[in-house]
């Protein structure tokens, strides 16, 4: 790919100092097997290198077209497929989601107690469509995610709430019907399975199966054509390996991707977490929301539309460390606010990072990307670590690239 970084308004020195950091602080200690990095602004690219292995137990190079597993990088893309619909009149975002999803219309709010003495009331307000998108509808993650457990995840293992193969749209949907909320609707923020259900919503409110709808109306206009639910068999061979890190803090294979799960399409494709893509992929997806929606004459969502997914919905425009409950998600919470389906930086001081007026989401291997419409730039960061909490690769990188704008 070229690149122009002085075009673009960069110091090409300064902006090289990712090679050093990454290099020097990542791939030579070896904290991750490999990575790659894409900066763009105005339009135009400015930096794109790749680092280390995609697969260090056959000694595989990271390439410009390596696949990795982007996880909760799929986020962002299932809550654009939503609002598509919001913008052809399907639904208002105060809209109970029981509209769409009929069996949902009985669900219950947790007040105290587990198993068989699990007390429950009504809420105090029906979920709505915003709240499903914002993550503040009353779900959780279940067992899936590395926090205290609470009794109502507990439900949600004992109803067999799950991602994986066995499970499907309606399934899923149908289960996650008999759940207790952990919250009114509305009045916290909590990470969860949220997503997942707009991609059943996707496909309840279009009649068509959600895998279909991003193909044909997001990845085909966009050119992303390395992006989907699974890696097909003459695409294996560009797959990247994905790694944990151990307790004595070596890298550890967690999946090969010559036996992946991924390399066959599964029964439930997650809106929340089950895609793979490339960088360039991604950086189609990142340039069209840069672009405010359309790209290449080819529109998307509408401007104003994205304005109000990139604005801060959380209740009286808290930020999210008054209004989160948990400790993980792909965000630090001070200064941070949450929209429809994005992260966006509020306030730089209480963030303690460059680019107020951004938003952004990752991924559970420290994938990343921004987009920030002040600076007109977006960045994308792949790599295949878990957990992501591992290392601040945002915060690092913004330090870099910020730093290196010298128009």
């Amino acid at each position: 790919m070229d690149v122009n970084p002085t075009k673009a308004g960069f110091s090409a020195a300064k902006l090289e100092q990712i090679n050093r950091h990454l290099n020097e602080n990542y791939i030579q200690s070896k904290k991750i097997a490999g990575c790659q990095v894409m900066v763009s602004r105005h339009g135009v690219p400015a930096y794109f290198q790749s680092f280390g292995e995609m697969d260090r137990e056959r000694s595989k190079p990271v390439t410009d077209d390596t696949i990795f597993r982007i996880y909760s990088m799929t986020k962002p893309i299932t809550s654009i497929a939503l609002m598509m619909l919001f913008e052809e009149g399907r639904f208002q975002l105060n809209d109970p989601v029981y509209r769409f999803l009929p069996a949902w219309r009985g669900h219950q709010v947790w007040v105290q107690g587990e198993g068989d003495n699990l007390e429950t009331r009504p809420p105090a307000s029906p979920m709505t469509m915003r709240h499903i998108l914002s993550h503040t509808a009353g779900l959780t993650y279940g067992a899936l995610l590395p926090v205290d457990p609470h009794p109502v995840d507990a439900v949600y293992q004992q109803l067999g709430v799950q991602r994986g193969d066995g499970e499907t749209i309606d399934s899923f949907a149908d289960k996650l019907a008999q759940v207790p909320l952990r919250y009114d609707p509305g009045t916290k923020w909590l990470y969860s399975l949220a997503t997942d259900v707009c991609g059943c919503l996707v496909e309840a409110i279009s009649g068509q199966k959600f895998e279909d709808f991003l193909q044909q109306r997001i990845f085909q206009p966009l050119g992303m054509q390395d992006t989907a639910f699974w890696v097909p068999e003459d695409k294996v061979d560009r797959f990247a390996a994905n790694y944990e890190r151990a307790p004595d803090k070596s890298l550890r294979l967690i999946d090969d991707p010559q036996t992946s799960k991924y390399l066959h399409a599964p029964s439930f494709p997650s809106g929340g977490g089950g895609l793979v893509s490339t960088t360039a992929d991604y950086a189609k997806f990142c340039e069209m929301l840069r672009q405010q929606g359309t790209i290449d004459g080819v529109e998307i969502i509408g401007s104003r539309t994205l304005s109000l997914m990139t604005k801060n919905h959380i209740a009286g425009g808290a930020d999210l460390s008054q209004a989160a409950m948990g400790a993980f998600s792909e965000t630090a919470y001070e200064g941070v606010g949450f929209g429809l389906g994005f992260a966006s930086t509020l306030d730089e001081v209480s963030s303690g990072t460059i680019g107020a007026g951004d938003y952004y989401w990752g991924g559970a291997a420290s994938t990343i990307f921004w987009v920030d419409p002040v600076e007109d730039l977006y960045v994308v960061f792949m790599t295949q670590l878990m957990p992501s909490a591992t290392f601040n690769f945002r915060g690092q990188l913004k330090n870099i690239i910020y730093g290196s704008i010298n128009d």
